[in-house]
């Protein structure tokens, strides 16, 4: 096959790359190893993680239109009470994260239909199922990936002028040989106050198999006893409080150990949330009386963070050996929940508590993939370090950087998971905070842009770029980017490079496509909180 720009990986920066370069005019190819768009909004099963000024301008343009159009979804399909369905800023789930929390298959519809048009104009070709298998290059250029059918084997090589890796672990910088970092880098390098004293390339922050729930009580849902169970039980990490397999954990800002209740925290009473809470994607309150026998919660809990073994850097088995361990906790803590969790009656086990496979898509109720926190990333002409973003990191009160070749905004805290390095959180105050073109260009490479979780962040900073609307934004630079390439003749780093350049492409970005790129000096300052 042969298209204008290539983007293998079909996560929210993939759809956003996609759907940018097809309203500038250009041809896409977008695969995807799953049979979902949508990354860790569908096929991990991750309500978005949203920062507080989310309903206003900030919101990268095409996220604001997914988020708009997911409430629709809703209002057309569902029987939603009246004063639900009239609320314009409708939320399903009710969940702790996000002020739209919702069905991970919802997004998956909605993200279809806004690619409708152009896979019908043949604008956009979509393959789902194929994972990238080989990178063909010439010099400091792709020419070609080649994909492989996950169910038959078949392969098909695409050549294209410009590549985006949107893969969640960056699997076209190790395929095409594109310089790039894993894990930690160190202090000694980087300066960042959070950093360990030296790199360690094994330090990756925990991924998380995430499973969808519903509770039916006085009914009998138990699913069978995993084989690691009592490795679960027992095994306490030296920075842990005890066995994963509890409701005790530690706060991740303050260190300090909590218990969790599961159900009956009342918010409106002052009470901290429940985990039921915390993730829930469906909120039977918001629908007619009836419509629905239980809410719906997705289980993406510290107890389920998989933290005994990386995932980069290790060999093929040690991979897939560590993909097992993770399903297996995940599994071993909804055993347990059904079976020995102690409830506040003083019994044990919630047995009415059940695997929605309905819900993920899947036949055993986990995710289709684990969420994953942490890519390869590529060597950039720019790093976002600790000190442009962090809040102990710069002066006090100055906001984060202002960077000159900004492409878009994002916000969240450095929210970094336990890792394989045996770290416990690193939760620390951020500021909001601009994505810079520096950032998504390699060292060398002319023609692959990364568009996930793989740009030039460090191990510390890719805690606040990871999240949904940044990594949406992200996918608006670069297929905004590949089409002003095209346009001019360009390579990216000349974009950069020349200011008249930069600034007709950041005016396509601000005026043609309505993305802002910096925020409002009130806003800039203000460290961002949950």
């Amino acid at each position: 096959m042969r298209t204008e720009i290539l983007v293998v990986g079909g996560g929210l920066g993939g759809v956003a790359a996609a759907l940018t370069a097809a309203r500038l005019g250009r041809t896409v190819v977008l695969t995807e190893a799953t049979d979902w768009l949508g990354g860790q909004l569908t096929a991990q099963a991750v309500p978005p993680d949203e920062h507080p000024w989310i309903e206003g301008s900030a919101c990268p343009p095409g996220y604001a239109e997914l988020r708009r159009r997911v409430r629709d979804y809703y209002r057309r399909n569902y029987p939603l009470r009246p004063d639900a369905a009239q609320d314009p800023l409708l939320d399903p789930g009710l969940g702790v994260v996000s002020r739209m929390c919702h069905e991970p298959r919802v997004a998956v519809a909605v993200i279809e239909e806004m690619l409708a048009p152009w896979r019908s104009s043949g604008a956009i070709t979509v393959l789902t199922g194929y994972e990238p298998v080989a990178a063909h290059t010439d010099g400091d250029r792709i020419e070609a990936v080649t994909l492989a059918d996950r169910h038959n084997g078949r392969e098909v090589t695409v050549h294209a002028v410009y590549v985006a890796d949107a893969t969640e672990l960056g699997d076209l910088l190790e395929l095409a040989g594109v310089e790039h970092v894993i894990g930690a880098e160190g202090r000694d390098e980087t300066g960042e106050p959070h950093a360990p004293e030296t790199a360690d390339p094994l330090d990756q922050q925990a991924v998380s198999w995430c499973f969808a729930l519903d509770y039916r009580p006085g009914e009998e849902h138990v699913i069978e006893r995993p084989a690691s169970y009592d490795h679960w039980r027992t095994t306490v990490a030296p920075f842990w409080p005890g066995p994963q397999l509890s409701f005790t954990d530690v706060v991740p800002i303050t260190l300090q150990q909590r218990t969790w209740p599961l159900m009956g925290a009342d918010r409106d009473a002052g009470e901290h949330f429940d985990l039921w809470q915390f993730r829930r994607i469906l909120a039977r309150e918001k629908f007619a009386t009836g419509a629905f026998a239980s809410d719906l919660t997705v289980a993406n809990w510290p107890q389920i963070d998989y933290w005994e073994a990386p995932l980069l850097g290790v060999d093929t088995a040690a991979r897939q050996a560590a993909l097992v361990a993770s399903r297996e906790l995940s599994l071993s803590f909804l055993h347990w929940l059904q079976t020995e969790a102690p409830r506040p009656d003083g019994g044990t086990g919630w047995p009415g508590l059940r695997l929605r496979p309905d819900i993920t898509g899947t036949a055993d109720g986990l995710a289709k993939t684990p969420y994953i926190r942490e890519s390869r990333r590529i060597k950039a002409e720019f790093t976002v370090l600790e000190q442009h973003v962090g809040v102990e990191a710069r002066p006090p009160g100055s906001g984060s950087e202002v960077f000159h070749d900004s492409v878009g905004l994002g916000s969240y805290r450095i929210d970094l998971h336990p890792s394989t390095g045996g770290r416990t959180y690193i939760d620390i105050e951020s500021y909001p905070f601009q994505i810079p073109l520096g950032a998504l260009i390699p060292v060398r490479v002319d023609n692959l842009l990364p568009a996930n979780k793989n740009i030039g962040t460090t191990h510390i900073t890719n805690g606040c770029y990871r999240l949904h609307p940044a990594e949406w934004a992200i996918g608006e630079a670069v297929g905004a980017l590949a089409g002003f390439c095209l346009d001019r003749a360009l390579p990216p780093r000349k974009v950069r490079s020349d200011q008249a350049q930069l600034t007709d492409y950041q005016q396509l970005l601000s005026d043609t496509l309505g993305i802002r790129l910096a925020w409002p000096e009130e806003i800039r300052s203000r460290p961002h909180h949950y």
